[in-house]
């Protein structure tokens, strides 16, 4: 005899809400934490990727039944046009008014963000799969 596990579909929504506000919490505190420890270009990526986690738990807060590729892929893409829309003096004359704009916008295009952004979406997605994900059947 066989019997599945309960899947994703089974987990009350405010559950789900409930988990990514505390993973979007404790994402906040793993980037204040990078940068309290170390400096230079292990904050600065490490912090990229960590705004596309960010973005990625705030995703799954607003919509707790987002697939985990379709959350990943939201955050990859918001999070590529907040960078390729630092290419025009919007982000920078925001940011010089506003701390807030600062840090969600940032001010200055960086190429290499692009790449840390997908690895952030790459992770994120793995944790949120990972969470989500049906047991296989268990044989009783």
């Amino acid at each position: 005899m066989t019997e599945k596990s309960p899947g994703p579909a089974s987990i009350p929504a405010a559950a789900v809400r409930a988990a990514a506000a505390a993973a979007a919490v404790l994402t906040v505190a793993a980037g204040l934490g990078v940068r309290a420890v170390s400096g230079g270009e292990v904050a600065k990526y490490a912090g990229d990727a960590l705004y596309t986690v960010l973005i990625h738990t705030l995703v799954v807060l607003l919509v707790p039944r987002v697939r985990p590729l379709t959350a990943a892929g939201t955050a990859l893409a918001l999070s590529w046009a907040v960078e390729l829309v630092q290419l025009t003096d919007l982000p920078a004359e925001l940011s010089r008014h506003s701390t807030a704009a600062r840090l969600v916008l940032g001010s200055t295009f960086n190429a290499p963000d692009l790449f840390w952004y997908a690895v952030g979406a790459a992770l994120a997605w793995a944790v949120h799969t990972r969470l989500t994900a049906r047991r296989a059947p268990a044989l009783l």
